[in-house]
C-alpha cells in the first residue's frame, strides 16, 4: 500500500500559520510595505496636521483677508499651500525610507534643463492659442498700460507668483498623491482621478465653467503624461508657470475664470465663447483642445518612453 502525499491541501483546510497577525498584515501590508491607501491617508492626515498647525501662524502674522488679491498676499498663500503638501511628503519620506526626489521633485534637477524646456512649452502653446484667437477676429492686445519700472515689477511678481503656483498645484496632484496611488491602482487610472479632481475644484473658480474645467482634466492628464515619459515634475512646473504667466501679464486675459490686476495692456477678447472661452478665458476656447492635442504629440516625440519599475512613473 503506497502513501499519498497531496501537495495542496484542501481548500477549506486553513494554513498553519494563519493567525490574528497574518490578517492583520494582510489588511494593512503588501509585498512593499505599507499598503499604498493606508499611505495616502496617513499622508493626508500629515496635510491637515500641518495645514492646521501652520495656518494660525500664517494668519497671525500675515492677517490675509478673503478675496485679498495683493501679490504678495498671494505669493504667500501659494507658498504655505507648497510648504503644506511637500513638508508632509518629507515626513512620509522619513517613514517609507525614501528620497523626496521619489515623489518628482529631484533636488538634481531644480530649475535645470526640464524647467525651461518646460518654461518655453507653456509660452510658444498659450502664444499659439491667443494667435489663433486673434486670427478668428476674437482677440485685441490694447494699448500698454503698464510701463518701466511699473512694467517689471508687475512682471517679476507674477513671475514668481505662478512658480510658486506651478510647484504647489503640479506636487498637490501630480506629486506624492499620483506616485502613492499609482503603487495601489496603476499610473494610469491614479493621473485619471487626480486630473478629475483638479478639474472639479477649478470649477469653483469665478467665471469658470464646464468647458474650462474639462480642459483642466485635460492639461492634468497632459502633464500625467510628460511625468510619466520624464520621471520629473520639473518639466510641468515651468510650463504651468509660464502659460499662467502668459495669460496673466502678457496677454492680459482671465486665467481659469480669474481676472488679476497688474495687466500689461487693456486686451480684451470678443466674440463667441467657443473662440475666446468667455468668462473662463482662453484655457475654455475649442482652440485651447486643439493645442493641447499636439503637445500630446509633442512630448511622445520629444520624450522617449522610458523604461523603469517606479509606481509613480
Amino acid at each position: 500500500m503506497s502513501l499519498e502525499i497531496h501537495r495542496n491541501p484542501p481548500t477549506n483546510v486553513p494554513p498553519p500559520n494563519s493567525s490574528g497577525d497574518d490578517f492583520v498584515s494582510r489588511v494593512f501590508l503588501n509585498e512593499r510595505g505599507l499598503r499604498a491607501g493606508w499611505r495616502l491617508l496617513l499622508y493626508v492626515v500629515f496635510v491637515l496636521a500641518l495645514e492646521i498647525g501652520a495656518g494660525v501662524l500664517f494668519q497671525h502674522f500675515l492677517h490675509p483677508r478673503t478675496g485679498d488679491a495683493r501679490p504678495t498676499i498671494l505669493i504667500a498663500q501659494e507658498l504655505f499651500s507648497f510648504g503644506v503638501v511637500f513638508g508632509a511628503a518629507l515626513i512620509m519620506g522619513l517613514i517609507e525610507r525614501r528620497a523626496p526626489g521619489d515623489y518628482g521633485l529631484p533636488s538634481q534637477g531644480a530649475f535645470g534643463t526640464l524647467f525651461w524646456q518646460g518654461f518655453l512649452i507653456g509660452l510658444v502653446e498659450v502664444s499659439a492659442l491667443i494667435g489663433l484667437i486673434t486670427l478668428f477676429g476674437g482677440y485685441s492686445f490694447g494699448a500698454i498700460e503698464l510701463h518701466g519700472m511699473e512694467a517689471m515689477r508687475w512682471g517679476i511678481l507674477w513671475s514668481v507668483f505662478f512658480l510658486v503656483v506651478g510647484l504647489s498645484e503640479e506636487f498637490q496632484f501630480r506629486g506624492y498623491t499620483q506616485f502613492t496611488l499609482a503603487d495601489g491602482i496603476g499610473f494610469w487610472p491614479a493621473a485619471v482621478l487626480l486630473s478629475v479632481g483638479f478639474g472639479w475644484l477649478h470649477r469653483y473658480n469665478p467665471g469658470e465653467n464646464w468647458i474650462g474645467a474639462a480642459g483642466v482634466v485635460m492639461i492634468g492628464l497632459l502633464f500625467a503624461f510628460a511625468l510619466r515619459r520624464t520621471g520629473s515634475l520639473w518639466l510641468v512646473v515651468g510650463w504651468h508657470a509660464s502659460f499662467d504667466f502668459g495669460e496673466t501679464f502678457l496677454y492680459s486675459v482671465p486665467n481659469s475664470g480669474l481676472l488679476f490686476p497688474g495687466h500689461l495692456s487693456s486686451s480684451s477678447l470678443h466674440g463667441p465663447a467657443w473662440l475666446t472661452g468667455g468668462t473662463v478665458g482662453p484655457e475654455g476656447s475649442v482652440f485651447s483642445f486643439l493645442t493641447m492635442g499636439i503637445l500630446f504629440f509633442v512630448v511622445h516625440r520629444w520624450y522617449p518612453a522610458r523604461t523603469t519599475s517606479s509606481p509613480a512613473s
